[in-house]
C-alpha cells in the first residue's frame, strides 16, 4: 500500500473515531433502563420503549467495538502491517477496507471464521 492510501486511511479512521466517539456521548442516555408509570402508558408503548432501548444499547456496544478497533487499525499503519489480512498475510483489497477500515481479514478468511 502506498504512502498516500495508507494516509487516507489513517485520516479516515481518525475521523471515524472523532464522529463514533461524538455519537456515543450524544446517545448515551437513549439505552437506559425505560421506566414507565404502567397506570398511564399502554402494553404496545412500553414494548415499544423496551425495544426501542435494547436497540440503542446494541448499537452502543458495537460503537464500543468500533472504538477499540480503530486504535488496532491506526498502529497497524505505523507498524506497516495495515491492509494485510492477520491470517493469511494477503493484501485486504482497498474497496473492502474503504468499507470498514479496520477490518483485519481478507474476505476468505473472514469467510472461513464465520
Amino acid at each position: 500500500m502506498d504512502i498516500k492510501t495508507t494516509n487516507h486511511f489513517r485520516q479516515l479512521l481518525l475521523k471515524l473515531q472523532s464522529a463514533t466517539e461524538e455519537l456515543e456521548v450524544i446517545s448515551k442516555d437513549s439505552g437506559k433502563p425505560v421506566q414507565l408509570d404502567q397506570s398511564m402508558v399502554g402494553r404496545l408503548s412500553r414494548m415499544d420503549a423496551i425495544q426501542l432501548a435494547e436497540m440503542a444499547q446494541e448499537a452502543s456496544r458495537r460503537r464500543k467495538q468500533q472504538l477499540v478497533r480503530i486504535p488496532i487499525a491506526l498502529a497497524r499503519i505505523e507498524s506497516g502491517d495495515y491492509g494485510f489480512c492477520l491470517l493469511c498475510d494477503e493484501q485486504i483489497p482497498v474497496g473492502r477496507l474503504e468499507i470498514d477500515p479496520t477490518y483485519i481479514h481478507c474476505i476468505r478468511c473472514a469467510e472461513k471464521m464465520e
